[in-house]
């Protein structure tokens, strides 16, 4: 066996060196994680006891964050985060290159399925393909990269919109344009297939807006459980065998679910 050069001894030994934290900055960040997750803020004695903190610690903290701008006080002397933390992380979102990180999964899927893959992302009450893998089948699907697609009547979209139906369900209303005899353009049968994507984890078209064109779709989301994403197949009838809907669906749905772990390893 080759013995070790005296440099590869002290690359090892720093290797196996346990990090030394910072104690002021993880307490720091701990108040402020608390903070971001709590809808009615806290006050010092609760985030102190929380947290195993001190509580002239917790408050010297709260003051240091409050002065930054990323905390601020009420008149009932809770404390809350600042939207100051959601620029933050909306500037890491950003900057997040999906199709990279959802590249391995695409992949997999364009092997299991033959078919046309995409990766779309929200924009107002559309969807954007920002990435595809093309089928090598004689009859495929096709959308361009930078392409677009209403919400509620493509796989991605319609998945995006069941992750936050919630918030979207009122403004998705009185924007329900008919492209196929197979449109959902009434939003009492929208709540009902919104009900169906959330319970089985995946979003099925069924030629609503390409007629003879099946697309599933399911949603990427942030470890803060936001939908910022959203992978898709998109199968021309033909080529849909029967029985195959739920196979599909279900690898999308793995898939999706692959990138969303991706992004907690960022």
């Amino acid at each position: 066996m080759k013995a070790l050069s005296l440099k590869e001894k002290r690359d090892s030994a720093k290797a196996e060196r346990p990090v030394r934290l910072d104690s002021t900055l993880s307490k720091g960040l701990q108040i402020l994680e608390a903070l971001a997750k709590s809808q009615n803020g806290k006050g010092v004695t609760e985030l102190s006891r929380e947290l195993e903190l001190t509580k002239s610690n917790t408050f010297r903290l709260l003051q240091t964050l409050t002065a930054l701008g990323y905390v601020r006080n009420s008149e009932s002397k809770a404390y809350s985060a600042t939207m100051k933390v959601w620029q933050v992380g909306h500037a890491v979102v950003e900057n997040l290159d999906l199709p990279s990180i959802a590249a391995p999964e695409m992949q997999k899927l364009s092997k299991a399925t033959g078919e046309t893959i995409y990766l779309a992302v929200p924009e107002g009450l559309s969807v954007l393909y920002i990435d595809k893998i093309d089928s090598q089948k004689p009859i495929r699907s096709w959308n361009p990269i930078g392409g677009s697609a209403p919400l509620h009547c493509v796989g991605t979209g319609k998945a995006l919109l069941a992750a936050d139906y919630g918030r979207l369900r009122d403004q998705v209303r009185g924007h329900l344009t008919r492209f196929t005899d197979r449109t959902l353009t009434s939003l009492k049968r929208l709540d009902a297939d919104m009900a169906k994507t959330q319970a089985r984890g995946y979003a099925l078209d069924t030629g609503e807006y390409r007629e003879r064109i099946f697309s599933f779709g399911a949603a990427v989301r942030l470890p803060s459980g936001r939908p910022v994403a959203a992978i898709g197949v998109s199968v021309p009838d033909v080529n849909l065998s029967e029985g195959r809907e739920e196979e599909i669906g279900e690898l999308v749905r793995r898939a999706a679910d692959g990138v969303s772990e991706s992004l907690k390893t960022l």
